[in-house]
């Protein structure tokens, strides 16, 4: 076919007006969705909120805070006593780091019965709060507690705001006791390879420290089973049953290690191994009441739940109450390794894994990728991936910012909470690889 010069002239133009059209309405991203929400504060437990409980339940949540309460001023108090004895007037800031950093655990076994190990456990024995626990972000290889010097290096957040709900109560006692970070569960199971690696004369400091350490994780358990994030109770967020960075979880496994006879807890008495039993049993079904329903369904897990309620609630301004993926997924292959798991463990295996199998999201990727750092951008063919935090009854992904608002776009959040957090994660991959082959074995 013949065609004129003004008329060639012609197609071309329109094939590249269609091309550029096209693209506009293929790829133009979408505008920036407005704020859907604001962030709330979590509730402490106080006795206000106890009063308010049938009178039944009232006794033994009474019970737990005094415990709390009488722990903390006899930790202070110690603190107190000490500086004056000493004669130090300003209270000494220990070295920080990453406790379970600078805590090895994965050295071979007879590197634990060497002088370097012994010395890391002296550090770890010195710096274990009057109540048990240990406290995080310290620095375990650089020197042992001096008398007045705190139990903690400083927590605070660099990043506060007028009514942050990171704002601590008290500047200068702040995650003393703590199983946030790996803390506490870390140095206890490094004090256990130690003692199982030196001889009995050797490791009599540290089978004390190791057993009041145990004794700590005793009195911090809830009635209902769940652990704070913080104990003796520090208010406000911390004192939500914690998931967020497997506090629950890590408590979980220890006690699960303890209660099995693993070899490097033989030294464990018979009747801390029987309570290490029963712990664990009361804390598998804590996370089994708080697994998330909705419309009749259960889901997954909030990174936080009410210590009363067990209901998904929030913690800093940028963490929302809602079903979170990476802890979660955890949560489930935790559940999944049970040797014996009960009916009601495996409807809540597979009432996550179907959770997540719907929530996958595909050909996308959160990486840096512009000049003002990560951000959610296609990706064709790129397996799934999960965001951090989905909105509990439409399963939409949301993302939190310092300034407590909610958004469903996290390119539209702050630079700095962007870069600063890890809002997509792989995590559940492995778990529902490892569920194919659960479910085969469970199936009801």
């Amino acid at each position: 076919m013949n065609c004129s010069p003004n008329f060639l002239n012609w197609l071309r133009q329109w094939r590249v007006f269609a091309a550029l059209f096209g693209l506009f309405f293929t790829f133009t991203p979408v505008l920036p969705a407005a704020i859907i929400g604001t962030n709330s504060p979590t509730q402490p437990l106080t006795a206000g909120r106890i009063a308010a409980l049938p009178r039944a339940q009232q006794p033994v949540w009474k019970e737990y805070l005094k415990r709390s309460t009488r722990q903390l001023r006899a930790d202070q108090a110690f603190l107190q006593a000490e500086m004056r004895k000493h004669g130090i007037k300003q209270l000494g800031v220990p070295p920080p780091g990453h406790s379970a950093r600078s805590i090895p655990l994965n050295n071979p076994a007879s590197w634990y019965g060497e002088s370097e190990a012994r010395r890391i456990a002296d550090i770890v024995v010195s710096f274990q709060t009057p109540a048990g626990g240990w406290s995080k972000n310290l620095d375990m290889t650089q020197h042992p507690r001096a008398p007045g010097e705190s139990f903690t290096s400083n927590n605070n957040s660099r990043h506060l705001g007028k009514a942050d709900f990171d704002i601590s109560r008290d500047a200068h006692w702040d995650y003393v006791g703590t199983f946030d970070n790996d803390a506490t569960s870390t140095e206890l199971r490094f004090l256990a390879k130690v003692i199982a690696a030196t001889g009995t004369n050797q490791s009599v400091p540290y089978r004390a420290a190791f057993l009041h350490g145990l004794d700590y994780i005793f009195a911090a358990q809830y009635p209902n089973g769940g652990w704070p994030q913080v104990w003796p109770l520090q208010g406000d967020y911390h004192d939500a049953i914690t998931c967020n960075d497997n506090v629950m979880l890590n408590v979980l496994a220890l006690l699960r290690d303890i209660s099995e006879t693993n070899s490097e807890f033989a030294f464990v008495p018979e009747k801390y191994r029987a309570r290490a039993a029963a712990s664990l049993q009361r804390g598998i079904a804590c996370v089994l009441a708080t697994q998330i329903v909705v419309n009749g369904r259960r889901t997954v897990w909030c990174q936080q739940h009410d210590a009363l309620t067990l209901q998904p609630t929030s913690a800093r301004n940028y963490e929302m109450p809602s079903q979170t993926s990476g802890e979660s997924a955890e949560l489930m292959m935790f559940l999944m390794e049970q040797p014996v798991p009960s009916p009601e463990i495996v409807a809540a295996v597979n009432a996550a894994a179907a959770w997540f199998e719907k929530t996958k999201i595909y050909d996308m990727a959160f990486k840096f990728d512009y000049d003002d750092g990560r951000r959610l951008v296609p990706a064709p063919g790129n397996e799934p991936i999960w965001a951090r935090y989905y909105e509990i009854g439409t399963d939409r992904p949301i993302f939190g910012d310092r300034d407590k608002s909610i958004h469903d776009n996290v390119n539209e959040i702050s630079e700095e909470r962007r870069n600063g957090y890890s809002w997509y994660n792989d995590t559940p991959k492995r778990m529902l690889e490892h569920y194919a082959d659960w479910k085969i074995l469970h199936a009801q």
